[in-house]
């Protein structure tokens, strides 16, 4: 038996999310699992760093395999590149040790949202990339507020009402707001997230930036612990999952 670890990059538009769910419905982890069991010859289980929601993209999303009929990483990477469909790419594939596994071995993960703010015409060739925000949002308010959140710190305002994570304590170790050429970028980076929790932050970060709310009450949402209190639930399309880091492993 031999354990495979896999980096793939993915459109969200054209799947329900990452993980595979009844049939008929087309994911992520669904796809790449025929092409790996047509590759190996046997059914194969086929675990991820992140359960990215429907519409949500990826660049650098990990998962992990095991098989009694392993090939060369270079044979699965062009072959699996050949078997997948249009909207999954496999970045790197390389063996790895049976201890490994992509989603309990991870120590940090970081999301880039993407906000295009300011601009009355909704983007055409971005339209399923970005979140087209017409008003002008205020990047300095909403770096100000968006501080409050790092650190350790229960996240129970900013996670969905049916998140099944039994400990809503998480703790973020990057949290930016920069100016991208014409768009606005959020990124968050911490050890785990909860369910819906970074498009949450931006909801709220996007009341703050408007001038809806001042830069202050961020924190007093984050202490409140009061989903009803915080932002709505921003798009999924303009969220990115772009690094899963494990130990020994640079920023």
């Amino acid at each position: 038996m031999a354990r495979f670890r896999l980096t793939v990059e993915y459109d969200g538009r054209g799947f329900r999310g990452w993980q595979r769910q009844r049939e008929g419905i087309v994911t992520v982890q669904g796809v790449l699992e025929v092409a790996l069991a047509r590759l190996c010859g046997h059914e194969i289980t086929l675990l991820g760093a992140g359960r990215t929601d429907a519409g949500v993209h990826a660049t650098g999303q990990v998962a992990h395999f095991d098989t009694v009929r392993p090939r060369e990483p270079w044979v699965m990477l062009r072959a699996l590149n050949v078997m997948t469909p249009e909207g999954v790419t496999v970045l790197a594939v390389e063996e790895v040790d049976a201890t490994f596994h992509a989603r309990f071995s991870a120590i940090y993960r970081e999301y880039v949202y993407r906000v295009l703010a300011g601009r009355s015409a909704a983007p055409a060739l971005d339209r399923w990339r970005v979140w087209h925000h017409p008003r002008p949002l205020d990047v300095e308010r909403m770096r100000t507020a968006a501080m409050a959140l790092l650190g350790t710190h229960d996240f129970t305002a900013f996670r969905a009402a049916f998140c099944q994570s039994k400990d809503p304590v998480r703790t973020l170790s990057c949290m930016d707001v920069a100016v991208v050429g014409a768009e606005i970028h959020i990124r968050v980076g911490a050890n785990g997230f909860l369910q819906h929790m970074v498009r949450n932050i931006v909801g709220t970060l996007a009341l703050i930036g408007r001038g809806d709310w001042p830069p202050s009450a961020m924190e007093k949402i984050l202490l409140g612990r009061d989903r009803t209190k915080a932002g709505p639930t921003v798009p999924p399309w303009g969220l990115y999952l772009e690094r899963v880091l494990y130990k020994d492993e640079a920023r």
